[in-house]
């Protein structure tokens, strides 16, 4: 089933850049940022040149907290190479269709649309490379899966030219433990 999700998400998004967010309207399970991530969160991720080379993988521990009206995303980075990060977003439901984000290293509002189970967020950020700040633009398409699965594409390029891709596959931590050790095996290997 992961495997068959993946596959599926993996050729709709093949071509994000002329995607529209209302194309999945009826797609269900409906995203709702505030609920998805409400609690505690797992993702996988990687970041591929404009060649396809991979050149960073990662985990993320995510913590969501919801008032009423701004969800935070307190998110814990890992990469490979030891380095650590960290990133905290606030993000306003506008309104059913629409979130605004906020973090220290976005620039000006992150604007999502949403609609069935995407959501297309575009914003700019001042990423830190080496020792270096480089002005990105991101454009981010997650797609929710039936199984909770959260997919994450984002095409990142500067001055219209693309740089790479990053790859997210967020799952949300289960108190019963749902999720089987092989499941978490076959998350890990697919974004390797």
């Amino acid at each position: 089933m992961l495997k068959r999700s993946l596959l599926i998400v993996a050729l709709m998004i093949s071509g994000c850049t002329n995607m529209k967010v209302e194309d999945f309207s009826g797609a269900t399970p409906q995203l709702k940022l505030e609920e998805y991530f409400l609690g505690k969160t797992q993702a996988w991720g990687l970041f591929e040149d404009r060649f396809g080379t991979v050149r960073r993988q990662f985990s993320v521990t995510i913590d969501g907290s919801w008032d009423g009206s701004v969800l935070t995303l307190d998110e814990h980075f890992v990469y490979a190479d030891g380095e650590t990060d960290r990133r905290v977003w606030r993000i306003t439901k506008v309104d059913a269709e629409t979130y605004h984000g906020r973090a220290d290293d976005i620039v000006g509002i992150a604007v999502g649309r949403t609609a069935g189970n995407a959501l297309n967020w575009r914003y700019d950020m001042d990423l830190k490379v080496g020792d270096r700040t480089w002005r990105v633009h991101f454009e981010d398409w997650m797609f929710l899966q039936e199984d909770g699965v959260l997919i994450n594409r984002a095409r990142v390029s500067k001055l219209g030219i693309t740089l790479g891709e990053v790859t997210l596959f967020f799952m949300k931590e289960q108190p019963d433990a749902e999720m089987t050790q092989g499941d978490r095996n076959t998350l890990a290997m697919a974004v390797r």
